[in-house]
């Protein structure tokens, strides 16, 4: 995190608030959010001597750096705190910290009142009683300071409690601030402990499956034979793919390791309850309970200073009475009427009162707070004790948490090394399930390749059947077009080809596949090969694969469902036709693929069990098995709502057959009731004519028909030839109803054929049924029967119409020759019989004019079927025009409605649009009118003055002529004029006053600096004269005694040598070398020398040599070798250069020249 990552809503305070967990102390500084933390760090160091190194900042569970500044941790801000922890505390062997010493400031009681220090004019009052007005006076005064005394000490007392109370509140943040970093740290570890437990527990159960089932497995793979056609000298099992002892020896490879593992794995989580339990022992709640109490006592002694508020308000009133009497005494002292002995003796119950009541109450409730008090530097100092002992726990734990964190990777690493020990048993494992696969993929191919031919095959008949329609087609276009178009040139025209056959062909592949079925499955590798473990998991996740397979079920039952619903051919056709596979049935074709889906499965389930299937813990798995159970119950539910589905429309079909039976059952019922009427009429007929038409009864019989008919005495031929026409005609008028039946085989497959025909075969059979008109009306309402059961065919419905109208036309033809009959004409007529031949020709006149009646009537019927043809399409095309013209009504009634809804909308919106513009007109003319008034104050002439009168001009205007209706613009800009002239006076007559103020202060300024000019003036002159009191001081010539670096002075004596000129002690002489230095460069010697010391030799006259045997003798010099007044031993010589007596002590002095310091006089 870098400082630009501070958002942007981080507002930076100007103080940074820094507590002290060891004692509660806090300390605020001034300063922003570029201050570095090590600024901070050495400002704490300075103000409590705690060394940056031993300084640890904690913001909110983040470590504050030295190097980064405190805008990096959002800071300063008002509510984040900053809490301070001495390392060198937070070590195991660190003491524990001191009492902590706690001040609190006393305020001494003032001395008792006197006569003598506080005089009063009625001390000498001859009145006893006004002698004791001021005595009270000074008493109470006394009481009321006592009592101030004591009441602000029980205020400082107070105010130290509260600061005490605030100051382990702070230790208190601080500990759960020390706690909150603690436990930041502890949920890392705590969840990579879980994520590792977890991990391990799943290693664990697996590889102790693996352990447990190793012989098991071992005996499932020497059970499991293998395929003949697999079979080797070398190979006859499954276990002959590894080596049996190498194996076995593995496995206690294997189970050794395991167990190692685990004891280690049980160490660490010995060690993790360890530190789970030191983390949950670090509790403050006993430590908040007892801060709360202190809370809840503190406010409890808030009483006591309360009451000592009323007594102190009682001493000052009482203090106030007494004054008031002494001041009416001094006033009115000669009066008769002033009673002082009425005052004294009402002042004195209230001495009482103060001395025995009111002083000892403040005086026990200051016992009380301070008692208080004294608990409050005990809770304090355990406080300081428990954080410290709080501190050194919390840097414990998180040691543990460290180390616990640190174990973490070589854990890791010990499970991969465990998953590679455990390499060789997951292949024991996985080799039967992989053996399974194998012979799974190897049906599932057969089967696919199976799905794929049958495709092929399938696409090579549609091309076959485009190809046929195709040259249909040109067939048909040639038929038509060669009529009218030479053959040469429609050959020229390259018309006479024909499209090619397509041949679809496949390459051979898949011949190597295994001879196995799907059935043989279970046989060469049963499905007890996958332990229990094993399947459990390998369904759980083959769970996830199988959702697709039963999604396409569901989606197929749901297409199936659909389709049922709807009666249309064409559609189940459509809906089929995708499935369908040339060559091979339905049922053969859904077997194949679901043979291919289950050998997919069983292969994707071994592909699981074989790779990874430990991956898996309890919580997913039991996830995946609940989704597959409510798959299943899903798949279930779909299936029985598609059974019950199949059933209702089989229950509907049977009662559509039982209607039809019971329908069917009733027209026979009717047409052998007509046939037995019709026989029983023509019965009767035949009896009351036999005994006048005996002669002709087999003439008669011959035109008599075996079906209903009323024998007709011209021929067979002539009497069935125009019911042939009629009946063609109307085959040929209804061809639709043929198209119909047809198209009902195919949804009605269930339904008898008879039935569906119903509606051909009476039209057929009406024709026949013509000859009488109860027939024909038979017919007619057979025909309108099945009309009422197709009623939603509306155009076959009038093609019967037509057919029945043309089978009574023909019937009432065929009635008319009725009354022509020989037998007829026999039966109603009393005269005699005529010649056959004679009855011959006028049969034969009879049979022509009823042929061309019949022919007349055919070509009526034709005009008319036509004409029913032309009036059935107009009509059909009117009706949809009717329709058409319906909706298109209905549908501008929609345009229209909806155009009147937008026009009152638009209309709406353009009257509130034009209010809305002429307020805004009005409003913009009032705001450009007001703007032009303050344009015209702006631009005034008479500088700011005349601006700050106009603006206020113009705002007492705008005020005083407000107006109720105005609208918020304007109101808001008159307030905006108003505080403007407001502010705009304020800043002019600040303008003012600062001009003023600038002008005093250059006045000022012009006079400081010259004063201060002469200031430096008095400041040179000081300092020059302080340098030559310097060097007057330090050239000061030595008359006492002399020391090293003053000056001296030597006079040259009678006897040639230079003498210091001392006060004291005469015997310091000048050296050679020295006088050497001062004459060189003079022509004579100087009567005097001065010079300064650099050495003074200290020398004793001793006796001459020739008396000692010594020749040398020892003599006590004092130098100056650096180092000024130091003695040292000097060998010297005994000779006496100056006369001295012996024993006599002189000084040799060696001096250094001075500038402008010789002055030398002719000798």
């Amino acid at each position: 995190m870098s400082s630009s990552d501070v958002s942007d809503d981080f507002v930076p305070g100007r103080k940074l608030l820094v507590h002290v967990a060891e004692n509660g102390h806090s300390f605020e500084f001034d300063c922003d959010e570029s201050t570095p933390v090590e600024m901070v760090q050495r400002t704490i160091e300075g103000l409590c001597g705690l060394h940056p190194n031993d300084q640890f900042l904690l913001c909110q569970d983040r470590k504050l750096e030295p190097h980064r500044p405190l805008s990096f941790y959002r800071l300063p801000q008002d509510d984040r705190e900053v809490f301070l922890y001495n390392r060198s505390r937070l070590h195991a062997d660190a003491p524990p910290p001191p009492p902590e010493a706690i001040d609190v400031p006393e305020t001494p009681d003032p001395s008792p009142p006197s006569a003598a220090r506080d005089p009063h004019p009625l001390d000498d009052a001859p009145d006893p009683a006004l002698k004791a007005l001021p005595s009270y006076e000074r008493q109470f005064r006394y009481h009321f300071h006592r009592g101030q005394a004591i009441f602000t000490r029980t205020q400082t007392k107070f105010d130290t409690c509260q600061r005490l109370l605030g100051e382990q509140w702070v230790q208190e943040r601080a500990l759960e601030t020390a706690r909150g970093s603690m436990d930041q740290g502890y949920r890392v570890a705590h969840q990579s402990f879980a994520d590792f437990v977890k991990l391990y527990n799943q290693q664990h159960r697996y590889h102790s499956d693996l352990l447990t089932n190793f012989a098991g497995d071992m005996e499932r793979l020497r059970s499991c034979k293998l395929h003949p056609a697999l079979q080797t000298e070398s190979r006859k099992c499954l276990l002959d793919f590894v080596k049996e002892d190498d194996l076995r020896k593995w496995a206690e490879n294997c189970a050794l390791s395991h167990r190692q593992f685990e004891v280690k794995v049980s160490q660490f989580r010995s060690a993790f309850g360890e530190l789970k339990r030191r983390v949950e022992d670090l509790g403050l709640g006993r430590a908040s309970a007892a801060l709360k109490d202190l809370e809840v006592n503190i406010k409890d002694h808030q009483k006591y200073l309360s009451e000592q508020k009323s007594i102190m308000q009682s001493l000052s009133k009482d203090v106030n009475t007494v004054k008031k009497l002494v001041d009416d005494c001094l006033s009115c002292q000669t009066s008769a009427s002033l009673r002082p002995h009425d005052a004294v003796s009402a002042l004195g119950p209230m001495y009482e009162v103060h001395e025995k009541n009111h002083l000892p109450k403040m005086q026990l409730c200051d016992n009380v707070v301070g008692k208080l008090l004294n608990d409050y530097k005990v809770k304090k100092n355990e406080m300081n004790l428990f954080v410290h002992n709080f501190m050194q726990k919390v840097v414990h734990v998180q040691y543990l948490i460290r180390n616990i964190r640190l174990q973490f990777p070589a854990f890791m690493e010990a499970m991969d090394r465990q998953d590679d020990v455990f390499a060789n048993l997951k292949l024991v494992r996985g080799i039967a399930p992989a053996y399974r696969a194998c012979l799974a993929e190897v049906i599932r191919r057969k089967s696919s390749m199976k799905l794929y031919m049958g495709k092929a095959g399938e696409y090579a008949e549609k091309l076959a059947r485009e190809r046929e329609l195709e040259i249909n087609k040109r067939t048909e276009f040639l038929r038509a077009q060669s009529s009218f178009v030479p053959r040469d040139i429609l050959l020229s025209m390259g018309l006479f080809d024909s499209p090619k056959p397509c041949d679809v062909n496949i390459a051979p592949f898949d011949t190597n596949l295994l001879e196995i079925d799907l059935a043989d499955l279970d046989r060469y590798a049963p499905d007890y090969l996958l332990s229990t473990h094993s399947r459990k998991n390998s369904i759980s996740k083959s769970s996830i694969t199988t959702q697709g397979s039963s999604s396409n079920l569901t989606e197929l039952e749901e297409n199936s469902t659909s389709t049922n619903k709807k009666l249309d051919s064409s559609m189940l056709s459509a809906t089929y036709e995708s499935v369908y596979i040339a060559g091979t049935g339905k049922l053969e074709v859904e077997n194949a693929r679901l043979k291919a889906d289950l050998a997919s499965a069983i292969s994707q389930i071994c592909l699981f069990n074989q790779v990874g299937n430990e991956q898996l813990d309890d919580s997913k798995v039991n996830s995946l098995l609940k989704d597959a159970a409510e798959k299943t119950t899903e798949a279930l539910h779909l299936k029985d709502e598609y059974s019950n589905h199949l059933q209702s429309m089989l229950k509907i079909k049977e009662m559509q057959c039982s209607s039809y039976e019971t329908r069917i059952q009733e027209l026979e019922q009717r047409l052998a009731d007509c046939y037995m009427q019709g026989q029983r009429l023509s019965t009767g007929k035949d009896t009351s004519d036999s005994a006048h038409t005996m002669p002709k009864i087999d003439d008669c019989k011959s035109g008599i028909s075996g079906d209903c008919e009323i024998g007709i005495p011209y021929t067979t031929e002539a009497s069935t030839e125009p019911m042939e026409e009629a009946s063609c005609t109307s085959a040929s008028v209804d061809p639709h109803l043929e198209q119909f039946s047809e198209h009902l085989d195919k949804p009605r497959e269930g339904v008898d054929e008879n039935m569906i025909d119903l509606p051909g075969a009476l039209n057929l059979n009406a024709a026949g049924l013509a000859k009488n008109p109860m027939d024909a009306s038979m017919v007619e309402h057979l025909r309108e029967d099945h009309q009422v059961n197709d009623k939603d065919r509306d155009g076959k419905t009038e093609e019967g119409d037509a057919l029945s109208l043309v089978n009574d036309t023909v019937a009432e033809d065929t009635e008319e020759p009725t009354s022509l009959l020989p037998c007829g004409n026999a039966l109603g007529s009393d005269s005699t019989p005529k010649p056959s031949d004679m009855l011959v020709s006028e049969l034969q006149d009879a049979l022509a004019e009823k042929s061309s009646q019949c022919d007349e009537i055919e070509s009526q019927l034709k005009a008319a079927i036509d004409e029913v043809s032309s009036l059935r399409q107009e009509l059909e095309i009117s009706r949809k025009l009717l329709d058409e013209s319906q909706m298109n009504c209905a549908h501008l009634e929609n345009c229209l409605h909806e155009a009147r809804e937008e026009a009152h909308t638009n209309l709406s919106a353009a009257e509130r649009r034009a209010s809305e513009y002429n307020a805004l007109r009005t409003s913009a003319v009032k705001m450009r009118s007001l703007f032009e008034r303050l344009r015209s104050c702006i631009t005034a002439s008479g500088g700011v003055a005349g601006f700050v009168e106009s603006l206020r001009s113009l705002a007492l205007s705008l005020a005083s002529s407000l107006k109720e209706d105005e609208d918020d613009g304007t109101v808001e800009f008159r307030a905006c004029i108003r505080v403007l002239a407001d502010k705009v006076s304020f800043l002019s007559r600040q303008r003012t006053d600062l001009l003023d103020r600038c002008s005093r202060l250059e006045a000022t300024s012009g006079h400081l600096s010259k004063e201060l000019e002469e200031k430096k003036e008095f400041v040179k002159s000081l300092y020059t004269k302080l340098q030559l009191e310097k060097q007057v001081n330090k050239e000061k010539i030595s008359f006492g005694r002399l020391e090293v670096h003053e000056l001296a002075a030597f006079v040259l004596n009678v006897s040639g040598h230079y003498v210091a000129i001392n006060r004291n002690y005469l015997n310091y002489y000048l050296s050679t070398e020295s006088v050497a230095l001062f004459v060189e460069h003079l022509p004579t010697r100087p009567t005097y020398i001065i010079g300064q010391i650099v050495h003074i030799e200290r020398r004793v006259v001793k006796l001459p040599a020739s008396t000692r045997s010594e020749p040398i003798e020892q003599m006590d010099l004092l130098s100056s070798d650096g180092r000024g007044g130091c003695l040292v031993p000097t060998q010297v010589s005994s000779s006496n250069p100056y006369n001295l007596p012996i024993g006599c002590e002189y000084f040799i002095v060696t001096v250094a020249m001075l500038p402008d310091t010789i002055h030398s006089t002719p000798s």
